[in-house]
């Protein structure tokens, strides 16, 4: 099953790898919540359940990246710090959120933010 497949009837993050399959998720579905992490890093590992969370509560397919798998993703976004948390709607950028840890209710907000 490919992560496209599992994301359709995700409740918890998917995990992908490559800024291809990134690209096929973003336009497969018309909301997409990206994570990119590091491994290492203790914020990240601590919004991790906080994602799950957020993928029961909305609409939206979250998914995560390490960005050391393929590094074009963080130079694409240009990802300074992580956690980042990178919101797409119907196959283009219109939020980023990197503030560090965020609690499920703060994440919940801005996924469903209806200002931008």
């Amino acid at each position: 099953m490919s992560s496209t497949e599992s994301a359709t009837e995700a409740t918890k993050p998917v995990r992908i790898e490559t800024a291809e399959e990134l690209d096929a998720l973003v336009a497969e579905h018309d909301r997409v919540l990206l994570d990119i992490y590091t491994k290492g890093c203790t914020l990240c590992q601590s919004i991790e359940p906080v994602l799950g969370n957020v993928a029961k509560a909305t609409d939206v397919v979250v998914a995560m990246i390490n960005p050391q798998t393929d590094m074009s993703v963080a130079e694409r976004y240009t990802i300074r710090s992580v956690p980042t948390l990178l919101l797409f709607e119907d196959g283009e950028l219109v939020d980023r959120l990197a503030d560090g840890f965020q609690g499920a209710q703060a994440v919940v907000d801005f996924v469903e933010n209806d200002e931008r």
